[in-house]
Order: C-alpha cells, then structure tokens, then sequence
C-alpha cells in the first residue's frame, strides 16, 4: 500500500463522512414537522420512548446527535431524566440502519440480476443524477432536501467504494495479516473499536470503515465481535463531550449512554470470550462479510435492548449515583440550549413553547396591572415587576438563541418561522412594557390619592375589555397557528383606535370644563396610549401569524389596504363596534374607521 493509496483511502473517508452527514441533514429535514411531532409524544411509557428513540435515530443516522439533543432538552428542563433511558436505547437500534445500507456493497459481481441491481454501484449514479436534476428543478424545499438525500446516499457509497479500492492492496501485505492476528485478543480489539469510534465520533462512520475492510481483506468473525463491541461503546464520546458545562441531569444523560454500552460489553465480551476458549466455532475463524457486520451490530442492540428495558429505573439510578448532586443551582435549567440546535425544527418548535410561556406571564401581567387601577396593591405590584424581569430575559435569550438558529442549513418555511418568531417576541416584550407602565400609573394615582371621573372610570371599562379581548383572541391565535382568529384583530384594533380617538376628545373637554386636573390629565393621556400601543402590537402579532400561511402578503400593504371595499373587514368591524361603544362627545364628530 503506497502513499497514493493512502491518499485515495483519505478522499474515500471524506466523501464517507460527508456523505453520511449530508444525508441525515437532509432526511431531517425532508422529516421537517414530522420529527418535531414525534418529539412533542416523548413520553415516560418504556415502549413508546423505545419506539421513538429508534425512529427519532433511523431518520437523523446518529445515537451520538440523538443524545446530544436528550442532554439539551434535559438541561432545558423539557424533558426528565427518566424519559431519555428508553430513547438512548431504542437510539442504538436506530443507528444500525446505516450499517445495514452499507452492507449492500457485498454484493457479487456474479449474482443474479435482481440482485446486481441491489448493488450501490449500479444504482447510486442514478440517485446522484436524480438528485441533482430535483436540487436543480424542484421548487419544493422538502423535494430538495429528497434530491439532497439521494446525493448524500451516492456520496456515502462512492466513498465506501473509493476506501474498498484504496484498501485492497491489504490483502497481500504479511503486516497487516499480523495485525488481525494481534487483534484476536479481545481486549485490544475492543479497544481499538473504541478509539477509533471516538477519533471518528460516529459509531455508524467506524462501522462503515469495517465493512469496507472486510470487502478486501480476511476479517475474522472473532475479531470483527470486539470491534463492534468497542465501537458501540466510542460513540459515547459526543455525548460526554456534550455534557461539559451543563447541570447534573443533563450529564446523567450521557451517563446513562455510557452505562448501556458498558453494560453490554460486560455481558456480551465474557460471554464471546469463554464460548470461543471452550467451544471451536468454525464460523468464529472465518471471515466476516459487511452483510455479517450488519446482522451482529444489529442482534447484538436488539439483544441488549431486550434484557435492558425491564430495568429503566435500575440504569437511571446508576446515572444518579455515579454522577451526584454538586449544588442547587445545577438543578436550574436554561431557557433554551444551544444543543437543541442540532434538530433547527424541534429548536424551533421549543422556541415557539417558551415565546408562549413569555406571552402567559405578558398576560398575566396585563390582566392584574388593569385591576391595579381600581384596587392598587403591593404585593401583587412586586409579582408584576419581578415578572417584567423575567419577560425581558425571556426576549433576550430567545432572540440570541433565534440568531444562532437562523444560520443554520433551513428550509425556507423554518426560516419564515424564525422570522416571525423574532417579531412576536419583541411585540409580546413591549407589551409587557406598556403593562408595567400602566402599573406605575396606578402606583401614582394610588399614591397622589386621585381618583378618575365616573365618566373617565366608564370609558376606560369600555376601553379594557377591548383591549384584554383583542390580547386574548391574539395570544390564542398565535399559540394555535390560527389564521381564522388572528384575521378578527385587524377590525377589533380599529375599533379600538376610534374609541381612544373619541375618548381623548371628550377627556379634552373636561379639562377645559375644569373637571379634570392637569397631573391627572397627563396619567390618564399616558394610560390610553398605552392601551393603543398593545393593541397595536397584537395586531403587528396578528398579521406575523397570517403572513406566515400567505407568504405573498405585505405587512405595510396589509394594514395600509382599502378597507372600505373589504366586506369581511366592515362585518367584523360593525360587530365589534356594537359591543364597545362609548357615546360621542359632541353630534358633529366625525366617524372614522
């Protein structure tokens, strides 16, 4: 094996890897929604969680991405300790898949016909030109990401043929026939399964590099065993290097990724090593094929899975007792972290959950900063303030976490989420501004012992329910996507600009008439703006969430269209107007939509 063989052999291992990369990206994303709904049914049922780590790892071709992302969620607090044990190990089920596509290339040349076409060198040309002419044509972003999966797949199997030709001048070098020799001691063989696996940090990618190994040279079955035993174990490099800098539960995650491995080598390698010491296995001294590697990397999981899924509780209490509580404050989660990144539509999906927890205590906020203003009281005044904190930190990390999420590989309909994402967290964080600043008006006029007209008290009923009606309608419409209900905030906003228009009027007129005062003239003035500016930002909400289903829509275009010839617009309007209605000041004000 000369130097150009090894330059061969380090092109082939590229486009390998980069072929295995490029396809669980893509298969993620032609999942899109699909795997974020999965993920939404991890449950603490143990079949439902096996089930869900085995498909969850067959569609991204990774138990180490799988278990990275169980590590954030658990620091996220999304998830419990206990939920991830049957997902990581229903994950090592799921990463066997790979192996079983790469064992196609064992296929012989002399085969019959039905199974030639089998062989990946007949059949991922043709994907590789598929995939090109639909990246090319398709408009679809999913048909893209199917065009980029097939591109992917004829990546992997040129780099697995182009390591199998690098490699084949092995068979004739004494050298390394005394390598396979040394490693018939099961010890160095898992341990060279496990240092490989952990350079590669891919348990599928090493498996791969056997397979094409065995395609050129004699790998015997009792080598090939510890090998694989010892790269089920490597893969837990990711998940360890994961676990760095997160609290306590989130590294019992990659804890409990290592005891299963652990636990399946101290069952299976004195099993093999006493069985192959006493019985002569003829099959033990043959050579493995990558049809063999397949069959064993996969008997041996679903084996393990087996015996391993009675006792859920048993392998999480060894997580705990191995990895013990350092202090409280590990047991605080983040808001969102940053290893959720890995899957950009569940990051997204989390996203939208904790814009929804900001918007519960934005409401919560608006909802008792209003009642302050007929009954002021401290103790609640603090709860508000304390929660103002918490909203703008909520707006402060979710956009950082956005940004990141943003120069990701998206399609353009998780781009349009992100997007809107933004705008709804700086409109739900401005309304908890004005929420506060209605509270602080209620402070002064709690403190000066100023009370507002009956007349003013009236208005400002009239004007508060609108206003709490159009946050309600607005919070509902965009926690459900509904396009139907965030199309009502647009002629309920316009109702409530003419019942301030109309309010301010007549506030004018008491002043001049000398029933109001002038500090109290500037608390009131400043209350009705803030009313206006939240609705004014559920609308801006509103026309986010409908421009998210009708991507041709314009908000400018949108709010500034001509309402007059817009039937739809004008019903809502007249029954929205029937409800909130506040008297004119004078017969000669003029109506204005």
């Amino acid at each position: 094996m000369d130097i150009f063989s090894i330059f061969t052999l380090c092109g082939g291992l590229a486009f390998f890897l980069y072929g295995i990369n490029l396809m669980s990206a893509s298969l993620e994303k032609v999942a899109g929604g699909k795997l974020e709904q999965l993920l939404k049914k991890m449950t603490s049922n143990p079949v439902k969680g096996f089930a869900l780590g085995t498909v969850i790892t067959a569609i991204v071709q990774s138990s180490s991405a799988v278990t990275v992302m169980l590590i954030g969620l658990v620091n996220s607090g999304i998830m419990n300790l206990e939920q991830t044990v049957t997902v990581i190990i229903g994950a090592n089920i799921g990463t066997t898949i790979t192996a079983w596509l790469l064992s196609l290339t064992a296929i012989q040349e002399t085969a019959g016909i039905f199974l030639k076409l089998l062989k990946p060198e007949t059949f991922s040309p043709i994907f590789a030109f598929i995939g090109v002419i639909m990246l090319m044509i398709a408009k679809n972003n999913r048909r893209k990401s199917v065009g980029a999966v097939l591109i992917g797949f004829a990546i992997l199997m040129f780099g697995m043929e182009t390591m199998s030709g690098a490699m084949s001048p092995l068979a004739d070098m004494p050298s390394f026939r005394n390598t396979m020799v040394a490693f018939t001691n099961p010890i160095l063989a898992v341990l060279v399964g496990i240092i490989i696996t952990m350079v590669i940090q891919s348990s599928s990618a090493s498996i791969g590099i056997l397979q094409a190994i065995t395609l050129v040279a004699g790998v015997s079955w009792e080598v090939a065993i510890p090998i694989i035993l010892g790269q089920n174990l490597g893969t837990c490099i990711s998940a360890i290097l994961a676990s760095i800098g997160v609290n306590t539960n989130a590294r019992r995650v990659a804890g409990i990724h290592v005891i299963f491995n652990l636990i399946g080598i101290a069952v299976c390698l004195p099993i093999f090593m006493i069985a192959n010491s006493i019985i002569d296995i003829p099959l033990m001294k043959s050579n493995i094929n990558p049809f063999g590697i397949a069959l064993f990397h996969t008997a041996y999981n679903v084996f393990m899975a087996i015996i391993l899924l009675p006792f859920v509780k048993i392998i999480k209490n060894l997580a705990v007792k191995f990895i013990p509580d350092k202090s409280d404050k590990e047991h605080q989660s983040v808001l969102l972290d940053e290893r959720v990144l890995l899957v950009p539509t569940f990051a997204i999906s989390e996203c939208h959950k904790q814009t929804i927890n900001m918007a519960d205590m934005v409401e919560y906020n608006f909802v008792n900063a209003t009642k302050m203003l007929k009954s002021f009281h401290k103790k609640k005044a603090e709860e508000i303030y304390n929660n103002e904190i918490k909203i703008d930190t909520y707006e402060d990390k979710l956009d950082s976490f956005l940004i990141k999420l943003s120069g990701k590989d998206l399609t353009e309909e998780d781009s349009n989420k992100i997007s809107q994402l933004l705008l709804a967290t700086g409109d739900y964080e401005r309304i908890g501004d004005h929420a506060t600043s209605i509270l602080k008006i209620a402070e002064r006029m709690n403190e000066s012992e100023r009370k507002l007209s009956p007349e003013a008290v009236d208005e400002l009923k009239v004007i508060v329910h609108a206003v709490s009606e159009i946050f309600m309608v607005t919070f509902e419409a965009y926690k459900t996507d509904n396009v139907q209900l965030a199309q009502e905030i647009d002629p309920l906003e316009a109702v409530i600009k003419k019942i301030i228009r109309r309010v301010k009027n007549r506030h004018i007129q008491r002043l001049k008439d000398g029933l109001c005062t002038a500090e109290l003239s500037f608390m009131y003035s400043d209350l009705l703006n803030d009313l206006r500016r939240i609705a004014a930002h559920c609308g801006n909400i509103a026309t986010s969430v409908i421009q998210l289903h009708d991507k041709s829509i314009d908000k400018h275009e949108y709010n500034h269209r001509n309402k007059d010839e817009d039937i739809e617009f004008i019903n809502k309007y007249e029954n929205y107007k029937s409800r909130y209605f506040v008297p004119k000041n004078k017969p000669e004000e003029i109506e204005r939509v």
